[in-house]
């Protein structure tokens, strides 16, 4: 069953379609001014949460593999939360991607390497996706490559495990890994600090339970 699509998740999805055309139009314009870039090489501070709207012009499997997750994790975790901290939440989880790639960009520049751009609503999805296995961790769906049901919870331990690996290999160049990585981070950090867990605070006792006298 496909879930019903919600307002926050509508708008981003038109986004991200609506940038994606505009990148075709303009070439690399956008990229130029909009793509997160290494710190020293054209890098400026709105780029943090603008290259989170780009994807790649060249091929439209990431801007559709985006979109699919982005739709399916979206609106029951806007359903749950409401617009305002959904919407919250998701920028949350780009910003912090790009935090993280620009650490990644910055040592590989150190490095010897050559800096290059980052674009991509990923960092978010990872963050949908990490979300989505914290609230809901019993559900049970099939997700692409994997050919079997499998629980939410086990679901993002498998993505979160591949993620690193492919980060700390270079099995699969070309990808931010890390930057996926960060959009998990950040979004779990939030997810306690809206909950008052450590590192944020303590988890509130239970409260205790009503004996029943017979």
């Amino acid at each position: 069953m496909f879930p019903r699509l919600l307002p926050v998740t509508k708008a981003l999805l038109i986004a991200n379609g609506v940038i994606y055309l505009l990148q075709l139009l303009m070439g690399g314009v956008l990229e130029q001014w909009l793509a997160l870039w290494p710190v020293g090489y054209g890098f400026m501070p709105w780029q943090v949460l603008s290259y989170g709207f780009l994807h790649d012009p060249s091929g439209l499997t990431h801007l559709l593999f985006n979109m699919l997750a982005l739709y399916m994790f979206g609106s029951p975790l806007e359903q749950t939360w409401g617009q305002k901290r959904f919407l919250t939440y998701f920028l949350v989880c780009v910003a912090g991607a790009g935090l993280l790639q620009l650490g990644v960009g910055w040592w590989t520049v150190w490095n010897g390497g050559m800096p290059y751009k980052t674009v991509g609503a990923s960092g978010g999805v990872f963050g949908l996706l990490l979300a989505y296995g914290m609230l809901f961790p019993n559900q049970r769906m099939i997700v692409f490559p994997l050919p079997m049901e499998i629980r939410a919870r086990t679901l993002v331990i498998f993505y979160a495990a591949i993620t690193l690996l492919m980060g700390f290999t270079g099995l699969q160049p070309g990808v931010a890994h890390f930057a996926h990585l960060g959009g998990m981070l950040f979004g779990w950090l939030l997810i306690r600090y809206w909950r008052g867990q450590p590192p944020f605070g303590k988890r509130r006792p239970p409260p205790p339970r009503m004996r029943i006298v017979k």
